[in-house]
Formats: structure tokens, C-alpha cells, sequence
């Protein structure tokens, strides 16, 4: 194995190309303008007005629910069409088919409660 093979093996290139990044980023942190500290800097803006912290908390539970039964739906149909066409298979589809339907299901449950 030579040094080529070695530096363009996919786990040395990322760390080399990581250490390329971090170095950039060091570097462009140390070069950029160095601004004055406001006590408004930090805050949102919101077109001049105060924002008051609000004293509701969005709540995301149905939207990942949601996003996780797409996500399984989507592997399954990638999963059952990328299946050969023999009986075996068919079976297989069958039941990862049934357990995909029961994860759905779980899903639907818990957005009821």
C-alpha cells in the first residue's frame, strides 16, 4: 500500500479535509473585523421593538410524528421495490410490510393520546 492509497483512503481524506476546514475557519475568526460589544448585539431583531420572552412553548410532538411515519413509509416503499421477484422475497415484503403497519399504527396511537 503507498502513501497515495493511504491519504486517499475515504477516512484519512475526511480528516485531513476536517483539519482543512477547522483551519479556515481559525483563521477567518482571527482575520475578521473585531466589533464593539452593544447591549442590544445579542438580542433578536424584531424591527426596533422590544420582544418580551413569550410565555408559550411550541410544542413539535405531532410534527415528529408525522416526519417519522413519512420516513418509514418512504423505506418501506424503497425497501419492497428494490426486492427481487421471487416467492421468497414476496414473503419477506409480506412481513416487513406487516411490521411497518404496526409501526404506523403505534404512531397513529400515540398522536390520539
Amino acid at each position: 500500500m503507498s502513501v497515495k492509497d493511504v491519504l486517499l483512503s475515504p477516512v484519512v481524506a475526511s480528516f485531513i479535509f476536517m483539519g482543512l476546514a477547522f483551519a479556515l475557519y481559525r483563521l477567518s475568526g482571527a482575520l475578521a473585523a473585531k466589533g464593539e460589544d452593544s447591549p442590544g448585539k445579542h438580542q433578536p431583531y424584531a424591527c426596533g421593538e422590544d420582544l418580551l420572552p413569550s410565555e408559550t412553548r411550541l410544542v413539535y410532538h405531532a410534527f415528529f410524528h408525522l416526519a417519522l411515519m413519512f420516513a418509514l413509509l418512504h423505506l418501506a416503499t424503497l425497501v419492497v421495490s428494490t426486492l427481487p421477484m421471487d416467492r421468497e422475497a414476496h414473503l419477506l415484503a409480506l412481513v416487513y410490510l406487516s411490521c411497518i403497519i404496526v409501526s404506523v399504527l403505534v404512531l397513529i396511537q400515540e398522536d390520539a393520546w
